[in-house]
């Protein structure tokens, strides 16, 4: 990671990069709403070091990068691992103190920046150091590995002059209409306690303690519908917990008829955000079983509809073949 690549041909267009592909690194224009500086280095003030990019304000980050570098989350809310590792991307951002900056894109939300950033499975993590787009890593890495690729970033950042830092101050504006991308985010309600430690066992990598959690949330409350997301979430980063991609893809293409491999596949699927691919393999394989099988299955699809969401249109399509397949 020690030259930063020239930014992808399929980047242009859905964000614009062409103003600043030649733009020298630094010092770039002031951010609106923020003091300006006499050096590259200089503190700049920003109301968060955590926003929310979409298609329509992305192009205000690229700006910023010829600043700081800005770190670039692309998650969903139906993806396990993105929840499994959006607290530790958040605790790494506020350990470097301002010399970054993070950017979270919800990938069903802005289709734009998903093909931007090439984002074939996710969690996908990119930054963007003086206007270029570098790919960091894909996947719920450890704590400790996201702190190396941290430190690799800053790196090379210093290489291409983007060393400055951000101090938050609330008053302080992003967009270059003086409107601040996102405020400070609100301190969240707290989980209730069934939840909360669920979360934590998540983070911890518990997997059992955290299904045990939720199922006892749902035994209390059997319509707590973040409780029922929950546990089919978990469930399926537990069912994949200790597994490798290569060999539960080589055990599905080895027999198509083995629905314990397919269903494997299937949760590798749904996890890389697959969704659709997830639900074919899975409905192609439901008229082969018996009726043990098709039960299985159908519980499954079940769980990927919680996981997704029930009202993701790609669910309602796939619900209607299922009911298809039962009746």
């Amino acid at each position: 990671m020690s030259q930063i690549p020239p930014p992808p041909t399929n980047l242009r267009g859905a964000v614009d990069l062409s103003s600043l592909v030649n733009r020298p690194a630094a010092p770039a224009a002031p951010v609106d709403g923020a003091p300006a500086a006499s050096a590259p280095g200089d503190a700049l003030a920003l109301p968060s070091l955590y926003f929310e990019g979409t298609d329509a304000n992305f192009n205000d980050f690229i700006d910023l990068s010829m600043r700081v570098p800005i770190v670039v989350d692309l998650w969903a809310e139906w993806c396990g691992p993105c929840k499994q590792l959006s607290p530790i991307l958040d605790r790494v951002v506020a350990e470097y103190a301002g010399r970054v900056v993070l950017v979270k894109v919800d990938v069903d939300a802005n289709p734009q920046l998903t093909q931007a950033f090439q984002a074939q499975s996710i969690p996908a993590v990119a930054a963007l150091v003086g206007g270029r787009p570098v790919q960091l890593f894909v996947g719920a890495l450890p704590e400790q590995e996201v702190r190396d690729v941290f430190a690799q970033l800053l790196e090379l950042a210093a290489q291409n002059g983007v060393t400055g830092t951000v101090t938050v101050d609330g008053d302080a504006g992003l967009a270059p209409e003086g409107e601040a991308a996102e405020q400070a985010e609100p301190e969240p309600e707290p989980l209730p306690p069934h939840h909360a430690e669920a979360y934590e066992a998540i983070e911890r990598g518990d997997y059992d303690t955290a299904i045990q959690e939720y199922k006892t949330a749902i035994a209390q409350d059997p319509r707590d519908a973040m409780a029922v997301a929950g546990l089919a979430q978990v469930s399926l980063l537990a069912r994949l917990a200790g597994k490798t991609l290569d060999a539960i893809r080589a055990a599905a293409a080895a027999d198509p008829r083995d629905a314990q491999a397919q269903l494997d596949v299937a949760d590798l699927d749904l996890s890389g955000g697959h969704v659709e691919d997830a639900f074919d393999r899975l409905l192609s394989l439901f008229p082969t079983l018996d009726a043990a099988g098709k039960d299985t299955v159908r519980t499954r699809m079940l769980d990927y509809f919680e996981i997704v969401g029930v009202d993701d249109p790609r669910v309602a399509k796939a619900r209607a073949r299922l009911t298809s397949l039962l009746y």
